[in-house]
């Protein structure tokens, strides 16, 4: 559902993920406003929902990870747009997440991983974004240098020194460890990595947008969390 106008004339930002899916003619808006919602009437929906229409019995969040016809990872969206893919026969239900879709005329399993039909052509990203929660994902939570959860994120080489702000040179730390290390390279301070920093697959911006992966999207994500 259009939320109406953003203010002041600023354009509205493209949801993550969705703008492959235009290629298909199902934009954020254009999924929203589909006929296909019509089968299951015309309830509003709830504050917060992503859209109205659909009565999905015990939950109204379930998430569906989208791939492409050639099975590459693609985005991870609400599961009542991909039953709009489903319904439209734009993409086939590979997974299913336990729950259903109900209408006084239609019934059908909420997915959890659906496969579309025709391939849609993405920009080639030769690696995924480096951000703070990347980081913490890559490293696990844990600092870099004496394994404890980590707080922080370090630059190896300090950008104070020519270090670079990239995957190579970051890695997530303890207050403690930060603060010893300060200015210094881990010789100096004399501390060591207990694995050297890499830059993972680009398909791993999916696991940094939802923070945590279903089990039944492992198979399709593989080593994701791999070098590059």
């Amino acid at each position: 559902m259009d939320d109406g106008p953003p203010p002041n004339g600023a354009r509205r930002r493209p949801r993550p993920g969705l703008a492959v899916l235009s290629d298909l003619g199902l934009t954020a808006d254009g999924i929203c406003n589909t006929r296909v919602f019509g089968a299951f009437g015309d309830e509003p929906g709830r504050e917060g929902d992503d859209e109205p229409g659909a009565v999905l019995a015990g939950t109204r969040r379930g998430k569906a990870l989208v791939l492409n016809a050639t099975m590459e990872p693609l985005c991870v969206v609400p599961a009542r747009r991909a039953v709009v893919l489903v319904l439209a026969a734009k993409a086939d239900v590979l997974h299913a997440n336990g729950h259903r879709f109900r209408s006084e005329r239609l019934e059908i399993d909420a997915p959890s991983v659906v496969r579309l039909r025709r391939y849609v052509h993405v920009p080639y990203r030769r690696r995924a974004a480096l951000s703070r929660r990347g980081v913490f994902i890559r490293d696990e939570h844990t600092c870099q240098y004496c394994g404890v959860p980590a707080e922080n994120v370090d630059h190896v080489l300090p950008r104070s020194r020519g270090g670079a702000h990239e995957w190579e040179n970051v890695v997530a730390a303890c207050r403690r460890c930060n603060s010893r290390k300060k200015d210094q390279t881990p010789a100096e301070a004399r501390m060591a990595l207990t694995r050297a920093p890499y830059a993972p697959r680009a398909a791993f911006w999916l696991v940094v947008a939802v923070g945590t992966v279903d089990p039944e999207w492992q198979t399709y994500l593989g080593d994701v969390l791999s070098a590059g």
